[in-house]
């Protein structure tokens, strides 16, 4: 999810969300989501598109498709990856709602290299109130695997 959680990663506090729908995520949105390849594994990605949202590529010989109920669309933010490199929708299509166990909020890389991930304009609404309130950035460098 380089440039958004850098290169080295680090360590993301996640508001968890008791469901995935249109009214708690929006496109724009870091999500954690269940890797739909590998069930034990998470993923980190941006939410692109959600249901409804009609899906073009860039290929000719692909048809467009209109994304089904519940269903969405999530993309790497490294845009110097090719798309089977990505990991994300382009390579393994449409994910289920379902799999977004929460969204991103505040990623820190460094005692002093650390912030709030830019999410959607909604979305950072929503979280600002329980950044001020729930943050201990100490607490979280305590744990941090550098």
């Amino acid at each position: 999810m380089a440039p958004t959680i850098g290169d080295q990663g680090g360590t993301l506090l996640v508001r968890k969300l008791p469901s995935a729908d249109p009214m708690r995520v929006f496109v724009g949105d870091v999500v954690l989501l269940k890797d739909p390849e590998k069930s034990d594994n998470f993923l980190v990605r941006r939410l692109a598109a959600i249901e409804g949202y009609e899906m073009a590529s860039t290929d000719e010989k692909d048809e467009p498709f209109v994304l089904d109920k519940d269903e969405c669309w999530v993309l790497a933010d490294n845009e110097k990856l090719k798309a089977k490199e990505a990991n994300d929708s382009r390579k393994f299509g449409p994910i289920s709602m379902s799999n977004i166990v929460g969204r991103v909020i505040y990623c820190l890389q460094t005692a002093v290299d650390h912030g709030p991930v830019q999410n959607s304009h909604f979305s950072s609404r929503k979280d600002s109130p329980v950044l001020e309130v729930e943050l201990d950035v100490e607490e979280m460098a305590k744990h941090h695997k550098a």
